[in-house]
């Protein structure tokens, strides 16, 4: 069915990308189908240093930096309707990888709730999220099943995904999904009762935990292995708000199975916790209103535990955890979502007699006959949208563009599109890709950006302000894993946009590039903007943090891109 009122998905040009078969341009060093033996000390001295940055060989593997764009390109991705913008020879699928239902104990609404919801906001695709607890592992998760199965087949334009909300054992929440497919409830089962920090008790900050963690993350990748399921994914959620996902965990998760646990929540959900009392919740963006605890790792300073322009401290901040990861060369990539659980505003409650430890569930919605205005939460694609570039429209696609690092993220319908590339010569990349020149090559970063379509869910066209190119030089592995700052990351450059409909094209050149560097973008309505945690000559005018109580969502709008990598040899 076609939905062509459905907004949000902008529009661009195609452009060209280097296909696979290019490999006799790249420097031998690159070359990987010419073997150590055949180069030089000097070229064999560059790659050996590359691999050791993460930038080649085992990034290959991981679908990342040397997978990137280029051969994903060379597919010819199927048109979808009206639904998605086709930009830089991608479809850019807007989806939700954290949604609850009432199959978990914080729950209330039906799957079909949430997918209606979702496909009228304009996503295309989004998981189902359930809280792993014991009676979800028990029941729950083979009870939703057939829900998600039967929403998928009434709403036939938007991918459903099963997955859950892993309780990850010694850290935070986390989301994992699955493809769909004749195993997806057993494959999840068997990981909840057998790795979930709730079901195992293994909650607790203990080296015995953070291996659980680490076994479970190899047990995900094993089920790909066997053939059991196509495919599987794990994202961090909401890092930063208790403080107990330490630096050392997150990069103990990526290297474990880096085509696995591949990025966090860059945003967490429920946004309009931060509207104001009495007509709102009156805590933080995210119920990010905490201080540190028994588990919380000592190092993170207290402006961890807020939002900043709603979106989590290891993504805010300029040379903060995410560009401390960006710098080693690892690809670790960020989203933002709903955790919908309870919808602000909305008018229903939990079916009655509902006994959800006897049957792992809650009954059915019904109308409450009140607005509920202590609810934090806004629907799928309400507000937070998480924009993938996929070769077509499918759940095999979606998989592969995030683990590609082929997303921007964009809160309140601040832009509608966002094609960037970094090109030389003749060749480009895009998010997530890595550009491979000859040092001292002329590097250029191309950015158009569709501005808003429409207005947003709160009634008004959003304008963007200001686009900022965020660089930073790869510096290789860190010594201590538990470092969360790099020094060379910065913002280089700021364009004055201030404008809401059209679109705009921004230029920026690195110069002639000799030394492995990452660039990525943030954008902001400006009206809400502070010095950034590292200082001025780092960020002049970054996210401000949010105020517990005081921090509407549609006041304070931002999108952000994942980065893009420069690799000369």
């Amino acid at each position: 069915m076609s939905h062509g009122h459905r907004h949000g998905h902008g529009h661009g040009h195609h452009h060209h990308h280097p296909g696979g078969g290019d490999s006799s341009s790249l420097p031998p060093a690159l070359d990987m189908s010419v073997s150590d033996e055949e180069l030089t000390p000097s070229q064999l001295s560059r790659r050996s240093m590359l691999r050791r940055t993460g930038l080649l060989g085992a990034g290959l593997a991981a679908g990342s930096v040397l997978g990137g764009a280029g051969q994903a390109a060379a597919a010819a991705p199927a048109s979808h309707g009206s639904n998605s913008a086709r930009s830089g020879g991608y479809l850019w699928l807007a989806g939700d990888h954290h949604i609850h239902t009432q199959y978990s104990s914080d729950g209330k609404y039906r799957v079909i709730d949430h997918v209606r919801q979702a496909n009228a906001h304009g996503l295309d695709w989004m998981v189902i999220t359930d809280h792993g607890s014991e009676e979800h592992a028990r029941i729950g998760v083979e009870k939703v099943n057939p829900d998600i199965v039967a929403a998928r087949r009434q709403i036939d334009d938007t991918l459903v995904f099963q997955g859950l909300e892993w309780n990850i054992p010694a850290a935070e929440h986390g989301t994992v999904f699955v493809h769909p497919g004749k195993n997806e409830v057993a494959v999840l089962k068997e990981f909840e009762n057998s790795f979930d920090g709730a079901v195992k008790k293994a909650t607790g900050n203990t080296a015995a935990n953070e291996a659980l963690a680490i076994a479970g993350v190899n047990f995900l990748a094993e089920q790909v292995r066997r053939r059991k399921v196509e495919d599987v994914l794990f994202l961090a959620n909401h890092p930063a708000r208790k403080g107990i996902d330490s630096p050392h965990e997150i990069r103990a998760w990526r290297d474990a199975q880096p085509t696995i646990a591949v990025g966090m929540e860059g945003a967490p959900g429920h946004q309009a916790a931060g509207l104001p009392a009495p007509q709102g919740p009156g805590s933080g963006r995210g119920y990010y209103d905490n201080s540190p605890g028994a588990d919380s790792f000592p190092g993170y300073p207290l402006e961890s535990y807020r939002t900043w322009g709603g979106f989590d401290w290891m993504t805010a901040t300029v040379g903060g955890l995410w560009d401390s990861l960006l710098a080693e060369g690892k690809p670790w990539w960020i989203t933002a979502n709903s955790d919908s659980h309870s919808v602000y505003a909305d008018s229903a409650v939990r079916g009655p007699n509902s006994d959800f430890k006897a049957d792992g569930r809650y009954n059915d919605p019904v109308y409450g006959g009140g607005l509920n205005l202590t609810d934090g939460d806004y629907w799928p694609g309400q507000y937070s949208r998480t924009h993938v570039g996929a070769v077509n429209f499918s759940y095999k696609a979606v998989m592969d563009g995030i683990r590609a690092g082929r997303v921007w993220v964009d809160h309140g319908g601040l832009i509608s599109g966002l094609d960037a590339q970094l090109r030389c010569g003749g060749k480009a990349v895009t998010l997530g890709g890595m550009l491979q020149v000859r040092r001292g090559s002329q590097v250029d970063l191309v950015v158009e950006i569709s501005l808003a379509n429409g207005p947003n869910w709160a009634q008004f066209l959003p304008a963007l302000a200001r686009v900022d190119v965020i660089q930073g030089d790869v510096t290789g592995r860190v010594a201590d894993k538990d470092t969360f700052i790099t020094p060379s990351t910065r913002v280089v450059k700021s364009f004055e946009v201030n404008r809401s409909t059209g679109s705009v094209r921004l230029t920026y050149s690195l110069g002639r590039v000799d030394k492995p560097v990452y660039v990525r973008l943030r954008g902001t309505d400006g009206n809400r903007g502070a010095v950034g945690l590292r200082g001025a000559a780092v960020d002049p005018a970054g996210p401000a943090m949010d105020v517990l109580g005081d921090a509407d969502p549609w006041k304070d709008l931002w999108f952000y891109s994942n980065p893009m990598w420069v690799l000369p040899a």
